[in-house]
């Protein structure tokens, strides 16, 4: 599939830029990530949190918006294109779009939380996920952004590693006494 999306955009300007602005999306993703993390992990102040989230918010959501009408004009003027890889793509970009949204709900704990997170309680739960997260944004783009199958695979299975500590997370979490 990572084959086919470097043929879909080779010699296209049009789909270099689709690439380069779903790029743009996945590193404001990742800002409002960091952001996030500084919030609710380390319980770093920082000024303006709250216009600065849904600023890149409603940034991502436009390229989101724009990439996507930009595919589907695409698929209208030149409809031999290979339209499984408009899908993949297509389906990505909402990927996209969700990650900072959940950034955002991030957000939405950290004003409702009553008094700041206790890194101690939590290092063992935890472990660095954060760390851990950024590398997988990292992998993702990369693999992504070189349309690197070998790449993209590996960052497929580092995310299962990730999926899977949450999961055991949610289950402690559950059975245990913390709030």
């Amino acid at each position: 599939m990572f084959k086919n999306l470097l043929q879909f955009w080779n010699g296209k300007d049009f789909l270099n830029q689709v690439l380069e602005d779903f790029k743009n999306m996945l590193d404001d993703a990742e800002r409002m990530f960091i952001s996030m993390s500084k919030k609710l992990v380390y319980n770093e102040e920082q000024n303006d949190l709250e216009n600065k989230i849904y600023s890149i918010d409603k940034r991502v959501n436009e390229l989101e918006r724009d990439i996507r009408k930009r595919i589907i004009q695409h698929l209208t003027i030149q409809p031999s294109v290979d339209v499984s890889t408009c899908l993949l793509l297509m389906s990505v970009v909402k990927d996209a779009e969700r990650i900072g949204d959940y950034s955002k709900n991030l957000f939405g704990v950290s004003k409702i939380m009553q008094r700041p997170m206790n890194i101690t309680t939590y290092k063992e739960l935890f472990d660095d996920m954060d760390k851990d997260i950024l590398v997988l944004f990292q992998e993702t783009k990369d693999a992504f952004m070189q349309s690197d199958e070998k790449k993209a695979t590996l960052a497929w299975k580092y995310e299962k590693k990730i999926t899977s500590s949450c999961d055991k997370i949610v289950g402690m979490l559950a059975v245990g006494n913390l709030s």
